[in-house]
């Protein structure tokens, strides 16, 4: 389905580091990339390296204030409260701007690519910081690079763009940089805020013009019912906005393993869903996307395995579930972390779904749910709630 997909990587990347014990390690994506790499899904795909995000561009969704303060805490490795900086989810350290403006320079030059036409394709699996604002850092993010590269697209004239976020947590910081641009339609698929953070992503939260959408899940929700739910919202909704480019998050701390969360996916469900997304790329935004990646703390059983896979995906040629991931690899994953990895590319699950067009459950919280989104937001898009 790909024609040219771009992976936007530096080794430099892996420097957004909060320290020893914090649970965004930086291990996560090296392991990702030398899964990737034994694989043969990088030999599919071009490499390219990035430049840190200037001022100015970070200052697209960023105050400059805080642009300020984070540069000083980058400096001297000094908290700043002020700025969100030297709390227990947002450690402050020596050289955190300079390692934020990385990562935020990797998801606009994945923009630029796609928007540009050199790639049709092109993610970054260090990005999808999505939980920092406009003037503070927050849930393990500084700067906000997906609503960054939203902003470089419609600085550069796109009229529609879609974000998707399937993290586990609410996409908070890129509603709140687009809440009322009705240009952006923002779509966040995540646990019940009423269990988890950031406490915000309630149906009710539409926006300007209904291009706020979210999609609260109950904690324990496994792969049918997330998969019935995205169903049921995304699709009808992109087709109709008809987006020029779509920008997709996908955080895989909805997995049942991960710590931080309590949602119950697969790595299989996690698969199908980036397969959905990629078919719909080209349905609705003539096939141009840009991929970042997100949240997600099991560093060696989940997050190498699903971001690979994103990987394949992005590049046209997945990975077949059954495939071993190389021995090579799993001694670096033990070298490096001290556990014990899996041995293949699955969880042996096959993900499998009722669509709502088959009628709704009111008993069903996974059910209630979707009808509260569609109800706050499918008619303010001429789209009838009802399945």
């Amino acid at each position: 389905m790909s024609r040219t997909a771009r992976v936007i990587w530096d080794d430099a990347l892996t420097s957004y580091d909060f320290g020893p014990g914090h649970p965004l390690a930086p291990v996560r994506v090296e392991l990702t990339m030398a899964l990737a790499r034994e694989l043969g899904v990088l030999d599919k795909v071009e490499t390219a390296g990035c430049a840190p995000a200037s001022d100015d561009e970070l200052a697209m969704v960023h105050e400059r204030g805080y642009i300020e303060a984070v540069k000083r805490v980058s400096a001297t490795g000094a908290p700043d409260l002020s700025a969100g900086l030297g709390t227990p989810d947002n450690p402050a350290f020596r050289g955190v701007h300079e390692a934020s403006a990385l990562i935020a320079g990797a998801s606009l030059a994945a923009a630029r690519a796609v928007w540009e036409g050199t790639a049709e394709h092109a993610v970054n699996v260090a990005g999808g910081l999505h939980h920092a604002m406009a003037a503070t850092a927050s849930g393990f993010c500084v700067y906000n690079d997906p609503a960054l590269a939203i902003a470089w697209l419609l600085a550069r004239g796109a009229t529609r763009v879609a974000y998707v976020d399937v993290d586990v947590h609410h996409g908070d910081g890129v509603q709140a940089a687009f809440y009322g641009d009705p240009r952006v339609l923002t779509i966040s698929l995540h646990e019940s805020p009423r269990t988890l953070f950031p406490g915000t992503g309630f149906s009710e939260e539409t926006g300007a013009e209904g291009t706020a959408v979210n999609v609260p899940l109950p904690a324990g929700c496994g792969d049918a019912g997330w998969l019935r739910a995205f169903d049921a919202v995304v699709p009808p909704l992109l087709r109709e906005f008809r987006p020029e480019v779509l920008v997709t998050q996908h955080g895989c701390d909805s997995h049942a393993l991960d710590p931080l969360a309590n949602l119950m996916l697969s790595v299989d469900g996690q698969r199908t869903a980036y397969a959905a997304l990629h078919r719909l790329a080209h349905e609705t935004a003539g096939g141009r996307w840009i991929v970042t990646g997100g949240g997600g703390y099991e560093l060696v059983q989940v997050v190498p395995r699903a971001w690979t896979h994103l990987i394949a995906e992005v590049a046209g040629h997945p990975i077949a579930p059954a495939t071993p991931t190389g021995e090579e690899w799993r001694r670096l994953a033990r070298e490096r972390t001290g556990e014990t990895p899996p041995l293949t590319m699955t969880d042996g699950r096959n993900p499998e779904f009722r669509s709502l067009s088959g009628g709704y459950d009111p008993g069903d919280p996974i059910d209630r749910a979707i009808m509260a989104t569609r109800n706050a937001v499918f008619p303010l898009h001429g789209l009838d709630p009802m399945p």
